[in-house]
C-alpha cells in the first residue's frame, strides 16, 4: 500500500472506529508501529489534522470527525516520476519564465512528491532536464504575448527580426503560442504584412495590450500556412527535401520524426533514405549539416546547392 492510500487509510479508520490502537492501525495497514508512527507526525505536520492521542482509550482519534483536508488524488511511483518530471519541466522552462507564475502550483507537487516512501530532494537529484539553445527573454514579452493569446486581442509590438536586424512596429492579432526547441514563438496575423507571420518572443522589444478584439484564423489555416513545412519555419509554398544517410547515422536518425508526413526506408546498404516536406529552409539546412558527411541532400538541387555553398563556406573558414 502507497503512503498515500495509508493517510486515507488513516483517517478513515478513526471516522470508522473513533479509536484506533496502534495495533489496530497495524493490522489494517500492514505496516510496522514505527512507520504508523511516522504517518502520524506526517499527517499532522503537514496537513495539520487533528489527530491526538487519548490514554484512557489507548488509541488515536480525530478531535474534528469532519476533518477532510487530505488531497483526493494520490499517485503510484510511476506517476510519481513523470510528476516529479514535470515539476522539474514547469521550474526549468525557459530559465524559469515561468517559475513565478507556477510556484504554488510547484509547492503543491512538492507537497504531494513529499508524501511518498522516497522523499522528495532524493528523487528530485536523480532527475534532471537540461535546457540547452534556449534564448533569454523578457518575462514582461512572454507575459504580453500569452494575454493577448488567452483574452483575445491585439498587440502593437517593437519587434526586432534577427534574419535582417530590423525593427518594426506591428500591430499582431495573436493565435497561439508555440513552445519548440526550447524557445517560445507567437503565432499571429500581422496586420503590417497583412499574413499570417511567426514571431520568436525573445525578439519582442516592447508591447503594448490594445482593447481592440483580435482577428480569427481558422486552425485549419493555420496548419496549412504554419505547419504544413518542416519546422516552424513554415509556410504554403512547400517542397520536399529527399535525404539519404549513412549506415552509421541511419541507426540515429530512423528513430526520430523531423516531420509527421515524413517518409523513410532502409536501402539494402543499411543507408536511410527520408523524405519530408518543408517551405523556408534555413531550419532544414541547420539540420542537415549538423549531420556532416554522414548525409546527402539529393533533392531538389535548389537545397543542394544550398547545402553544398554551406559546406564550402565552412571549409574555407578552416582555411
Amino acid at each position: 500500500m502507497e503512503r498515500g492510500e495509508r493517510f486515507h487509510k488513516i483517517i478513515g479508520l478513526m471516522r470508522e472506529r473513533i479509536t484506533v490502537p496502534f495495533a489496530g492501525f497495524i493490522e489494517e495497514l500492514e505496516v510496522s508501529r514505527s512507520a504508523v508512527k511516522r504517518d502520524i507526525a506526517y499527517l499532522r505536520n503537514i496537513y495539520k489534522a487533528p489527530i491526538e492521542w487519548d490514554r484512557d482509550r489507548d488509541g488515536y482519534y480525530l478531535t474534528k470527525s469532519d476533518w477532510n483536508e487530505l488531497p483526493g488524488l494520490w499517485f503510484n511511483p510511476s506517476e510519481i516520476y513523470a510528476l516529479l518530471t514535470m515539476q522539474h519541466l514547469l521550474s526549468n522552462l525557459e530559465l524559469g519564465v515561468l517559475t513565478p507564475k507556477v510556484q504554488p502550483l510547484v509547492a503543491r507537487l512538492h507537497k504531494l512528491l513529499s508524501s511518498h516512501d522516497n522523499s522528495y530532494d532524493e528523487i528530485e537529484r536523480r532527475a534532471r532536464i537540461i535546457n540547452i539553445g534556449a534564448r533569454r527573454m523578457k518575462l514582461k514579452s512572454f507575459e504580453l504575448a500569452a494575454t493577448a493569446t488567452f483574452q483575445r486581442k491585439r498587440l502593437e509590438i517593437s519587434y526586432r527580426a534577427r534574419a535582417t536586424d530590423e525593427t518594426t512596429v506591428r500591430e499582431v492579432s495573436p493565435q497561439r503560442i508555440v513552445f519548440y526547441r526550447g524557445n517560445w514563438f507567437l503565432d499571429a496575423w500581422c496586420h503590417l504584412r497583412r499574413n499570417l507571420r511567426t514571431f520568436s518572443i525573445d525578439g519582442i522589444r516592447e508591447g503594448k495590450l490594445l482593447e481592440i478584439p483580435a482577428k480569427n484564423v481558422d486552425d485549419s489555416d493555420l496548419d496549412a500556412h504554419l505547419g504544413s513545412g518542416y519546422g516552424i519555419l513554415s509556410g504554403k509554398d512547400v517542397a520536399w527535401a529527399r535525404l539519404k544517410f549513412s549506415p552509421a547515422a541511419a541507426l540515429w536518425v530512423s528513430s526520430e520524426e523531423w516531420h509527421p508526413q515524413q517518409k523513410s526506408s532502409i536501402e539494402a546498404d543499411g543507408s536511410y533514405m527520408l523524405e519530408i516536406p518543408y517551405s523556408g529552409d534555413q531550419e532544414l539546412v541547420m539540420d542537415i549539416l549538423r549531420h556532416g558527411e554522414h548525409v546527402e541532400v539529393l533533392a531538389p538541387e535548389a537545397l543542394r546547392a544550398r547545402v553544398k555553398a554551406k559546406l564550402r563556406a565552412a571549409a574555407k573558414a578552416y582555411g
